[in-house]
């Protein structure tokens, strides 16, 4: 009870210290897990370790699972993990990335599984099978371990996109190259001689578990449309639900569950399902939980013996520098050729590259049953996959803020939008914004609204205001400025004060309150976005006209005219102001004091045509807003 009870104190510690000192969360709980594994054998009295995975079998004998239960729990957590992993790959979003991105989990893909493939095989003299069950291992980066990068270190728009979905793509894909890998290591004799029964199971592997995790994950799609599960009981549902296709697709052909639970994972992902976001939250809860514990008992049953392959050999070493130094930049050059990235960002790009938490986890429970068959080598593949994950994220995590200045791909600030409230106006200015070039997101609770806003082509987020993981969002990565629309003061004000700090470093606004506008109030002027339209006045603008129009003037007299005019309009509200560079800024409170330069100038505003106004210029982008509401 001790034992299991520690590993999930020091597995939540090992989560907090990573949040604390801003490292993913794979390092200190590898090192936690060697500390009170093999590497506590050298001083503890009787030399056993202070935590044993695996039970001795004697009377008074120490260890948690019996048995082959270990490699079971193991089974059973990654296959919830790789899930999670299928639930991040959207297709839609593979087709409108950039190239770049694209030929990086594809090219770069192949020619990381070939070259640590080789070098494993000649360096390392392994057989071919170990040799590329190794490489299909160390393909993925994987978002957990990017994450803490992205959040602490302000890179370029370009530079974090390509990192951001290489590693949220690459997870599933790398896993599933792997899973691959290893199906056709345990289908054939021992090592690369293929017989007519060998193949036939593997390809039998395949079939399985890609048919019934596709037909599984329809079948979950309409159970969710179709609300035939209590919201209460949703998540636990689905967990059962992949536990289910997992152990009946191994049942029907041996080791094909996690091909099957990352198929279901991506059909659902490509899926218009409601409530995805709150299923995703919770198996991301649940990840959290079953790897701070995974990965203590993986690292802690590693043996001295298994250490001692990476110390005591000039080889390991050889291999983690060809990996890391040689390897991903050739990839990276070679994928990102003729793209849009300058050298710096290939430089930057090939830099960070670490090694996450889907590898370790792969890695050990293949490990585990490539031993157990007796597989020549299989002993070095957990210590590898481990040394090249520890070594990775060590080397990134304390270089990459360096390696970012040095190389100039560090941002000043951040462009990208997010309005809190996905209502029509909100839709409708956010369309705008986009057409001028910028990232906009909107974030609601209410999935409804977030589907009007994707069907317009626009980035939505299902998820409640007051949840703490959405500054972590990576699509919030690039976001610069705030707009909290919703109708309600009570979230605005609260949007303000929690996510200004994050996402409003060159902009945040929320709407005027009714009270505010009876009153006319000053309080917190700078954050208003406009001191003559509320909530109601928005919906009543669009209600009446769904547009967002410009019109065109070229002195301050023309603009207080307009603003004049406008603002006489019952059903129209004044929203930017378009300068002659194309950048916008919010409406001053005070037009009378702008110095205006020399040009043409646009009003922005929402709602019915005024006879005087002029089509739509050029798009142009946000600027620095003044800190002066309208």
């Amino acid at each position: 009870m001790e034992e299991l009870a520690g590993i999930i104190i020091l597995g939540i510690f090992a989560q907090w210290l990573a949040w604390r000192i801003r490292v993913p969360a794979i390092l200190p709980l590898i090192v936690i897990g060697l500390l009170v594994g093999p590497l506590s054998t050298l001083w503890t009295e009787d030399g056993l370790k202070l935590i044993s995975p695996i039970f001795d079998g004697k009377p008074d004998g120490k260890g948690l699972f019996p048995g082959r239960s270990l490699f079971y729990f193991v089974s059973l957590a990654i296959g919830i993990v790789l899930f999670e992993g299928g639930l991040t790959l959207r297709i839609k979003e593979v087709k409108e990335t950039q190239r770049s991105i694209l030929r990086l989990i594809s090219l770069g893909s192949l020619i990381t599984f070939i070259g640590a493939g080789l070098a494993a095989h000649y360096i390392m003299e392994l057989s071919w099978s170990v040799s590329f069950l190794f490489a299909g291992l160390i393909i993925v980066t994987g978002p957990t371990v990017i994450a803490p990068i992205l959040q602490n270190i302000p890179l370029n728009k370009n530079v974090a996109t390509v990192l951001k979905w290489e590693g949220i793509l690459i997870d599933p894909i790398g896993a599933l190259v792997a899973v691959l890998v290893f199906e056709f290591i345990s289908t054939t004799d021992h090592g690369m001689s293929v017989t007519s029964h060998a193949f036939g199971t593997f390809i039998q592997v395949v079939i399985y578990g890609g048919t019934l995790g596709f037909l599984a994950g329809l079948a979950l799609v309409r159970i969710i449309k179709r609300e035939l599960v209590p919201h209460y009981l949703l998540n636990v549902f689905v967990l059962a639900y992949v536990l289910l296709i997992f152990v009946a697709s191994d049942f029907l052909a041996h080791e094909s569950g996690l091909l099957a639970v990352v198929v279901m994972g991506l059909v659902l992902a490509n899926k218009d399902v409601p409530r995805i976001k709150e299923i995703l939250s919770f198996k991301e809860s649940l990840s959290v939980l079953l790897i701070s514990i995974l990965f203590i008992l993986l690292a802690a049953n590693m043996d001295m013996d298994e250490l001692r392959l990476l110390t005591q050999d000039w080889r390991p070493i050889a291999l983690f520098g060809f990996v890391a130094l040689v390897l991903r930049p050739l990839s990276v050059f070679i994928s990102t050729y003729q793209g849009n990235l300058s050298v710096a960002e290939k430089l930057f790009i090939s830099w960070v590259g670490p090694r996450g938490i889907v590898a370790a986890g792969i890695a050990s429970l293949f490990g585990l049953i490539l031993q157990e068959k007796g597989v020549a080598g299989a002993e070095y593949i957990t210590p590898l996959v481990f040394m090249i994950v520890l070594g990775t994220v060590l080397l990134n995590a304390t270089t990459a803020r360096m390696v970012a200045r040095l190389l100039g791909v560090i941002q000043e600030a951040s462009g990208g939008v997010v309005i809190f409230g996905a209502n029509d106006f909100s839709i409708a200015i956010a369309s705008y914004l986009k057409e001028q070039g910028r990232n906009v997101h909107l974030v609601d609770s209410n999935y409804n609204n977030i589907r009007k806003a994707r069907d317009k082509g626009l980035d939505g987020i299902v998820t409640n205001i007051y949840n703490s993981e959405l500054a972590e969002e990576y699509e919030l990565l690039d976001v610069g400025y705030m707009l909290a629309f919703t109708g309600s003061s009570d979230v605005n004000n609260y949007a303000l004060r929690r996510y200004a700090k994050i996402f409003g470093e060159r902009g945040a606004y929320r709407l005027i309150t009714a009270d505010e506008l009876k009153q006319r109030s000053e309080a917190d002027a700078e954050f208003v976005f406009s001191y003559s339209d509320d909530f109601l006045n928005l919906s009543e603008a669009h209600r009446e006209s769904a547009e967002v129009l410009e019109m065109a003037f070229s002195s301050k007299d023309e603009l207080l005219e307009i603003l004049k005019n406008v603002n006489a309009e019952e059903y129209t509200v004044p929203l930017f102001l378009k300068h002659p560079d194309g950048m916008l800024h919010v409406v001053p409170r005070d037009p009378e004091e702008m110095t205006l330069e020399e040009g043409t100038y646009h009003l922005v505003y929402l709602g019915l045509e005024l006879p005087a106004l002029a089509g739509r210029e050029e798009s142009g982008e946000l600027q620095d807003a003044p800190n002066q509401p309208a």
